[in-house]
């Protein structure tokens, strides 16, 4: 589904420097993958990440989503190939405070072109486990369900492909757990699923680890599943 060739990205500072934050970067991703990418500070990832989701473009090299060239898409073509094809989980939550679960669950659907939007928020929501959750705002929600609405949100256009920026960098190690097996099992359903963290805890919850250094993949293969620790989803517990 995702093949980048040769992909580099040069940033300049304010002062002139040139930063190489890319450099000869080639890595096809099939459809169904669960990918691990990790790396030190500074080591590339989260440029990668934007690569990939089509918030940055590359310098130099090429990038085709499903056989299709993304690589210098207009601003305009690629805001709509992210609503419709890309989901994005971060860090940081990003829900509006004062809207209940289910509208912040909505909202990529406002700059939808699908004829038909009726039941995906509530079928989002249910999908990582807050039917009961829907018209609680997020001050009524714990960290973890927040981070759950925020995963449902970014599932609410039935994208081809979910990126996941350190989505547990703000939890606790139990919560956190709990979100990586969320993950897991909408991987096991056959989604597309691109994992950026600096804990090898988490990154244990894929099933292939990229590693990144200097911008460059300095190693690429499977983790076996026996490394994969997280306690079973608490979906498959409902």
């Amino acid at each position: 589904m995702i093949d980048l060739e040769s992909i580099g990205k040069t940033y300049t500072r304010q002062t002139g420097e040139s930063v190489r934050a890319l450099d000869d970067v080639s890595l096809r991703i099939e459809r169904g993958e669960f990918v691990a990418i990790v790396g030190a500070s500074g080591s590339g990832k989260s440029t990668l990440m934007n690569v990939l989701g089509l918030l940055d473009e590359p310098t130099e090299g090429r990038y085709r989503f499903d056989a299709e060239d993304v690589s210098n898409l207009s601003l305009a073509a690629r805001a709509g190939f992210r609503n419709a094809r890309i989901g994005f989980v971060f860090q940081s939550f990003h829900l509006l405070a004062r809207t209940s679960a289910l509208e912040n669950v909505e909202l990529p659907l406002l700059y939808s072109d699908r004829a038909d939007i009726a039941g995906l928020g509530e079928r989002a929501l249910a999908a990582v486990g807050l039917a009961d959750r829907m018209q609680h705002t997020p001050a009524e929600l714990s960290g973890g369900q927040q981070q759950r609405v925020a995963i449902a949100r970014a599932l609410v256009n039935e994208p081809d492909l979910l990126l996941a920026d350190e989505p547990t960098g703000n939890l606790d190690a139990a919560v956190a757990a709990e979100i990586m097996s969320i993950l897991q099992s909408l991987n096991r359903a056959g989604r597309t699923i691109v994992l950026v963290t600096h804990d090898p805890a988490m990154a244990s919850a894929a099933r292939r680890l990229v590693r990144l250094a200097h911008g460059r993949v300095v190693s690429d293969g499977p983790i076996a599943s026996g490394d994969i620790t997280l306690a079973p989803t608490v979906l498959e517990a409902r």
